[in-house]
């Protein structure tokens, strides 16, 4: 949250691109006392006025013209994957942080010009990965960190939702090797796929199969099955699809070396779409053998549950990294989730591409072709 040095301090914000992810910040934005929308840019021009115009902002005819503008000391990017290393990199050239939607890149190039130009510019460099914010996922970070559960030794990632022919059909790039980059691994799973690196540490190799099994329209993976090796010697699973309909079921659950495990459904209900829909089940623990706190679970889910009834959960943790963000800022400290912590999304699922491709295991670090 943000501590009384941020009320000294204004925030002005660009925003690149006038869609769903890019409405999803402006409403953040007008929240914030230290953040106030100053303009935006997207193609068409028409897109952006009209954004603009209905909350008093400024419409850009381009990216060189929003970046031009001394009054925006940050800018949300909120395009199409593809796009975002070449904006992000011109954004911190111009002197301007850089709070970027996931994933930072589609390739492990293009992750590395963008956290180069912000390195070389000193500017803050973060990828938005809000559910690191939620509740239950920083009870299992913290209880990491205490030595709960010893050394975690396996962890799994299980998404199963369903996208069907009308959401791809909703923007031209979805489901587009060129301006997505992938499937499911790209833009459906980075969330769980950072929490699973999160909770147990460095990637020493990957080996996955993808596949499209049930999306004849589109270009790109729905489902991916990979096994994880961590550089301290624990195991991992990740079990993902975009072909489970009707749902949406997103778990990651942490074992550790004393025998205790401890898990968190982060999404659940029907398939959640940024900005065009909400969150429907309240993200809670649904697993904590921890000794000594097994009679907490209940206690947390229903804490959960309620607050989850007092806030818009699709705005409150967006806001809440936009906060970190800020008072990163002032601070001179790292975000919590940086360039270099969205690399590794990039990383893995590069790796799992790459896997199918060369049919073996890839050793971590993944060089970029």
């Amino acid at each position: 949250m943000m501590g009384p040095m941020a009320q000294e301090r204004v925030f002005g914000f660009g925003l690149i691109g006038a869609g769903a992810i890019s409405t999803m910040h402006a409403t953040v934005i007008e929240c914030l006392p230290d953040a106030r929308l100053v303009g935006v840019t997207a193609l068409p021009y028409e897109a952006a006025l009209e954004f603009a115009q209905a909350r008093g902002a400024r419409a850009y005819q381009s990216v060189e013209e929003l970046l031009a503008d001394p009054e925006i000391d940050v800018v949300a990017i909120g395009t199409p994957s593809g796009l975002h290393p070449d904006q992000a990199v011109a954004c911190a050239r111009a002197g301007k942080h850089v709070l970027c939607e996931k994933p930072l890149a589609i390739t492990l190039e293009g992750a590395d010009r963008a956290i180069r130009a912000a390195d070389e510019a000193g500017v803050k460099l973060a990828v938005v990965s809000q559910r690191r914010f939620y509740a239950p996922c920083q009870r299992i970070r913290k209880a990491i960190d205490a030595g709960k559960i010893g050394r975690p030794v396996l962890g799994t990632v299980t998404l199963f939702g369903w996208r069907d022919e009308a959401y791809y059909q909703s923007d031209p790039w979805r489901g587009t090797w060129q301006e997505e980059g992938g499937g499911v691994l790209v833009n459906q799973s980075p969330h769980q796929l950072d929490l699973l690196q999160w909770y147990m540490g460095p990637i020493e190799e990957a080996f996955g199969y993808w596949d499209n099994l049930n999306h004849p329209y589109i270009e790109v993976e729905d489902t991916a099955v990979v096994v994880v090796r961590f550089k301290h010697g624990g195991l991992g699973n990740i079990v993902i699809s975009n072909s489970q309909n009707p749902a949406l079921y997103g778990k990651v659950l942490i074992m550790g070396s004393n025998g205790a495990a401890v898990g968190v459904q982060t999404d659940g209900g029907t398939m959640f779409i940024a900005g065009r829909s909400e969150i429907e089940e309240p993200p809670t623990n649904d697993h904590w053998t921890v000794p000594g706190e097994m009679e907490l679970l209940a206690k947390w889910r229903q804490e959960d549950a309620a607050f989850f009834k007092t806030i818009k959960a699709t705005e409150y943790y967006h806001k809440l990294q936009v906060e970190d963000f800020l008072q990163a800022i002032l601070e001179g400290r790292n975000p919590l989730i940086t360039g270099e912590e969205g690399r590794i999304t990039v990383e893995l699922f590069t790796a799992v591409y790459r896997s199918q491709r060369e049919k073996k295991p890839i050793r971590f670090p993944v060089q970029a072709d």
